[in-house]
Parts: structure tokens; C-alpha cells; sequence
């Protein structure tokens, strides 16, 4: 590349996914700000930027969602772009929309583009447009009353969801209609303090289905590309544990739910990358969930089967450049699979176990990648998610995954605090989920 996109850049994030995009703006010749709350002061982002500035103490709402703050941060420093990582402001329409007033451009979807697919009855509309089929729901409801009919038309058990939501956040299983007359009104104020935002829309819940998403690349030109898909099925409380790429699914009905990602995204003229979010039930059927407007936390496994990166492609096309490659031009090869580690104790129900790294010692060989902004002698801060990193295997098969993610588990040290390690150790040993049998529901029903 003869010359970079842009001089300067400035993140808008934290923690590992701040640091991702500080190694790709290096790679590139482009200069990185990157802004801290007071907390976070001696993370990585902070000491391998290029310049950074702080703006506010710990609380989110006061740093990393101040938008005035942000914005002034990257006036000051003479920033071209603000890339958001994910969380925080990276959905967030209206932040994207004062860049573009300000003269700064944002590395992602447009505006419209967010509010189009942000809400979750937004994208339920957009699919069935498209002609990608959604789970049995409905629109926005407004009142108990109106949840009461939906529910009886649906069938119980029902999904209550957070239209604006997210990681998991904001979501309420319904058998009763007792349960329902109590809950709803919990949902909509849980909602309003998550997301600013109560509305609440309702979904037939399945008890049992795998978690599959595409993995999408657009630039706003026509063109969209998909980077094939990732399992994500192992949660707890909706979050995600474990993703691995390609999935187990029968090739069919990969790629049957893959052009239904391509042509989605494609109806709303999609630019920057993005994933669309996939049940697929016991029997073979797929709906649509939701789009992800944004880079999300397991995009590294569709990386290491594509050997693209993302966050370069996410950049290059902010700065108006076409798709650099076409469909058929996308190789995907051998399994990979991420483990997130987090500062919880799984054998306390994952309780936060926030506190100093007093050891590190990160896997290596072959195949093994680290995304963390970790170091022996770091604070892990209790203000925000508990990511401590990411870490990342890729092999030829899928049985060489799981061998060399096991390996690589039992070579990671985080000594100070408790992690989520010893449970993926026992998982990559588990029967159901060497043979590929996942389910979200895999830790209470398959981990005897």
C-alpha cells in the first residue's frame, strides 16, 4: 500500500479490541489515538498509541459513552476516523451521524444502515423484505395487555427482548401468563436502563437450537461478500463462551443460511463489516435473529479460515474503496476455534473475579493466536465486561482444532485471579461437543 487511507485514527474502545485496531493502523502507517477512562490509564491501548486522552473516570456513561468528550478528542488530535470496536458507541446511529457532522469519518455502517437494523424489529422487518425467514414474533409492545394476545397467538413459551439490545442483555424466557403480566413491565425497565431505550418485541422461544452467524463484508457500492459462518451455540446467559468456524451444519443448509446473510445485507446496501445472527432449530430450520452492525468479539475464527483482516478491510472501505475481493476469490480453509477468557469463577456461577494479574504466561506453537490486553502486573478494572483475552487455535480439521486448543488451555497461566480456562478444558474434552453436538443450552443439559 502506497499510501494509508488516513494519517490518523482514533479508537473509541477499550481493552483487547482497542489494541486489535492499534496493530492494524501500525501495519498500515497510520498514526492511533486512543481515548481512557481514568481506570484504564495503564491498559496496553494507552501505552502502545500513538497519543491517547483521557476522557472521564470510570463509569462508562461518563468515558466511553460520553460522546461530547469523544468527539473534542478527536478534533484536538487532528483524527481523520474514529473506529468504535464493539460495544460502546459502535452502534450507536447517532454517534455516527455527529462524526459525519463534524467532518470525521466513521468506520462503519451509515447511520440509516444502523437505525435500519439496530432495532431488533427493525431487522425482523428488513428480513422478511429480503425474503429471509424470522422466528414467529412481533413489532414493538406497548402495553401487558398487548404482550397477552401476542403470546397467546404465538404459544407459550415466549422470548421477551429488548428491540434495542444486545449481548444477551435484556432478554426474559415467559412460560405462563402469570409470568408474563409480572416480567413484562421487569423488561421494559430493565430495557430503559441497558439501553436507553424500553421497547420490548416478543419471539416464539425454542428451547433447543444452535447459534449461527455470518460473517459479512459490504462497502456501501452493491458489493457484499460473506466470510462464511461461525458456530457460537456455547453461552451462559445468552453470552457467548466458545465460537468456532465453519460450523458442523450440513453443507446445504451452510449455504443456504449464507446466501440468506449475503442477501440481507445486500437489501439495505450494507458497508463495513457486519454479522447477521442465525437460530437454527433441531429439524433443520433457520430465522433470522438480528444484525450486528459492527466488528464483533469472535471475528478472529472467521479470520484465521479466510486469512483476512477484517479490521484493514473495515478501514479501507471507510475511505471509499470498492471491495478488494470477490466471492469466489474467498478461500476458506481448516478449523478454527476461540475460547473467550474471562475473569469469572465457573465452578461459583461464574462470579466477576476482578482484581491484579500477578503472573502471565500466554500458549504459543502453531496455529495459536492471543488477543488480550493483558500483562503480569495489569488490574483487571470491575467497571466493565470481565474479557480478559481471546484466545484462538486454528488446525486443517476440526479434531486438530480441539487437540490444539486443549493444548494451548492447559499452556495459558493467569495467576491472581479466576478465569474461565478450567472449564474449557473439560468442554474440548466433552463427547458431545467433540462430535459437534452443541446447543445453547449445552452447559446445563451437557456437561454432567
Amino acid at each position: 500500500m502506497d499510501q494509508p487511507p488516513f494519517k490518523k485514527i482514533l479508537i473509541a474502545n477499550r481493552g483487547e479490541i482497542a489494541l486489535r485496531v492499534i496493530r492494524t493502523c501500525k501495519e498500515m502507517g497510520i498514526k492511533t489515538v486512543v481515548v481512557y477512562s481514568q481506570p484504564d490509564e495503564g491498559s496496553l491501548p494507552v501505552l502502545l498509541a500513538d497519543e491517547s486522552v483521557c476522557v472521564g473516570p470510570a463509569a462508562s456513561k461518563d468515558s466511553y459513552l460520553n460522546i461530547p468528550n469523544i468527539l473534542s478528542a478527536a478534533l484536538i488530535t487532528g483524527a481523520e476516523a474514529i473506529h468504535p470496536g464493539y460495544g460502546f458507541m459502535a452502534e450507536n446511529p447517532d454517534f455516527a451521524e455527529m462524526c459525519r457532522d463534524h467532518g470525521i469519518v466513521f468506520i462503519g455502517p451509515t447511520p440509516e444502515s444502523m437505525r435500519a437494523l439496530g432495532s431488533k424489529a427493525g431487522g425482523r422487518e428488513i428480513a422478511s423484505n429480503s425474503g429471509v425467514p424470522t422466528v414467529p414474533g412481533t413489532g414493538v409492545l406497548e402495553t401487558v395487555d398487548e404482550a397477552l394476545l401476542a403470546a397467546k397467538q404465538i404459544g407459550y413459551p415466549v422470548l421477551l427482548k429488548a428491540s434495542a439490545g444486545g449481548g444477551g442483555r435484556g432478554q426474559k424466557v415467559v412460560r405462563t401468563q402469570e409470568e408474563l403480566k409480572t416480567l413484562f413491565n421487569q423488561a421494559q425497565e430493565e430495557a430503559r436502563l441497558y439501553f436507553g431505550d424500553e421497547a420490548i418485541i416478543m419471539e416464539k422461544f425454542l428451547e433447543e437450537f444452535r447459534h449461527v452467524e455470518v460473517q459479512v463484508l459490504g462497502d456501501g457500492q452493491g458489493n457484499v461478500i460473506h466470510i462464511g459462518e461461525r458456530d457460537c451455540s456455547i453461552q451462559r446467559r445468552n453470552q457467548k463462551l466458545i465460537e468456532e468456524a465453519p460450523s458442523t451444519l450440513p453443507d446445504s443448509l451452510r449455504q443456504e443460511i449464507l446466501a440468506a446473510g449475503v442477501r440481507l445485507a445486500k437489501y439495505v446496501n450494507y458497508a463495513g463489516a457486519g454479522t447477521l445472527e442465525f437460530i437454527v432449530d433441531t429439524n433443520g430450520h433457520y430465522y433470522f435473529m438480528e444484525m450486528n452492525t459492527r466488528i464483533q468479539v469472535e471475528h478472529c475464527v472467521s479470520e484465521m479460515i479466510s486469512q483476512l483482516d477484517f479490521i484493514k478491510e473495515m478501514i479501507l472501505i471507510a475511505a471509499g474503496n470498492p471491495l478488494r475481493i470477490k466471492q469466489e476469490e474467498v478461500k476458506l480453509y481448516g478449523h478454527a476455534i476461540e475460547c473467550r477468557i474471562n475473569a469469572e469463577d465457573p465452578s461459583k456461577d461464574f462470579r466477576p473475579s476482578a482484581g491484579k494479574i500477578t503472573n502471565l504466561h500466554v500458549a504459543g506453537g502453531p496455529g495459536v493466536r492471543f488477543d488480550s490486553h493483558a500483562y503480569a502486573g495489569y488490574q483487571i478494572p470491575p467497571h466493565y465486561d470481565s474479557l480478559v483475552g481471546k484466545l484462538i487455535v486454528w488446525a486443517p480439521t476440526r479434531q486438530e482444532a480441539i487437540s490444539r486448543m486443549k493444548r494451548a488451555l492447559e499452556e495459558t497461566i493467569v495467576d491472581g485471579i479466576k478465569t474461565t480456562i478450567p472449564l474449557y478444558i473439560k468442554i474440548m474434552d466433552n463427547p458431545y461437543y467433540k462430535r459437534g453436538a452443541v446447543l445453547t443450552n449445552f452447559l446445563k443439559t451437557r456437561m454432567e
